[in-house]
């Protein structure tokens, strides 16, 4: 083939971004691929999954902060 399976870094946004990119990381975790995902502690809509490692990093603001600015 083409390509063999390899290690992932991903760095999504939240949204529908993050909603279309979960389909195809699943995709390609079934294909055997690593996936580590790097998202801040304050995520809404990023979670964690079988099909890849979900990692989050500090940030200044809290999740209930984030969902009060877009309400």
């Amino acid at each position: 083939s083409p390509a063999t399976a390899g290690k992932l870094l991903v760095i999504p946004m939240e949204g529908s971004h993050w909603l279309s990119m979960k389909e195809v990381l699943v995709e390609l975790s079934e294909r055997g691929h690593e996936i580590v995902v790097i998202a801040p502690d304050s995520k809404m809509l990023i979670d964690s999954a079988g099909t890849y490692e979900l990692k989050t990093y500090p940030v200044p603001f809290k999740k209930e902060e984030m969902e009060e600015l877009i309400r």
